[in-house]
């Protein structure tokens, strides 16, 4: 398996940011652009009253339920506070 080739194989983990409250939401899927689509054209059910959105973070794997472990991570309180260090330079040039 060639990871650059086969990007289309891979597993990403975001978190996403409302630009019209400052809520962030972290999910999972395969198709990457496809998803922040859907949350910024409001066909997502749990982001639809935050749009526009913003891209803030993203990880990739090339397993799903590694991806999955990870998203279920990032939505823990611990995995809340790695967020909040890993992007304090952001959280500081935005709030």
């Amino acid at each position: 398996m060639n990871p650059v080739r086969d990007f289309n194989l891979m597993f990403y983990i975001y978190v996403i940011e409302s630009k019209k409250n400052g809520r962030w939401y972290t999910g999972s899927t395969n198709d990457l652009r496809k998803r922040f689509n859907q949350h910024n054209t409001g066909k997502s059910t749990w982001t639809k009253q935050g749009t526009p959105w913003k891209l803030v973070y993203y990880e990739a794997c090339l397993n799903e339920s590694d991806a999955r472990s990870r998203e279920k991570y990032l939505k823990s309180g611990m995995g809340k506070c790695y967020l909040k260090n890993r992007l304090k330079r952001f959280l500081s040039l935005t709030g």
